[in-house]
């Protein structure tokens, strides 16, 4: 091929040109039918118009409350903790092992130790997580083993 003969890729499409006479195939309307608000120039309308009518954001009543600072925790009941080998515990570990699950891309959820089913929890164990219920860490140290805070 010849360098002189190279062409633009786009060159095979014409744009439409709308509303220049009826040989282009969009004269006349252009494409927009015949009149009413979406015929005009600059007749868009927004998605949450409903033509007059009130709309559903105002329509519906206000509701609940939704804390902004509220901290959701990634929780670890004590009876899991029950038949796992190790005696140390991290929150990596605790990843690692399945009994908790991995942080999501942009949150990082702090890990929490519940103590649900602990009536059955008889294991010296020493765990580093975020926070601890209190019965939780009663029965940890209760056990011989510790909770820390990290």
């Amino acid at each position: 091929m010849e360098l002189h003969k190279i062409q633009r890729p786009d060159v095979k499409h014409h744009k439409k040109r709308l509303g220049k006479g009826q040989g282009t195939g969009q004269g006349g309307t252009a494409g927009k039918g015949h009149k009413g608000q979406k015929s005009r120039s600059g007749g868009n309308i927004p998605a949450w118009f409903e033509g007059g009518q009130m709309p559903i954001q105002r329509r519906l009543p206000k509701r609940g409350f939704k804390n902004r600072f509220r901290v959701e925790y990634r929780i670890v009941n004590l009876n899991r903790l029950q038949n796992v080998e190790d005696s140390d515990l991290n929150i990596e570990k605790m990843e690692k092992l399945g009994l908790i699950r991995s942080p999501q891309k942009n949150k990082i959820a702090p890990v929490k130790i519940l103590s649900n089913g602990g009536s059955t929890f008889t294991r010296k164990i020493n765990i580093q997580a975020n926070a601890f219920s209190k019965s939780a860490k009663e029965l940890i140290e209760k056990n011989g083993g510790k909770a820390e805070v990290v």
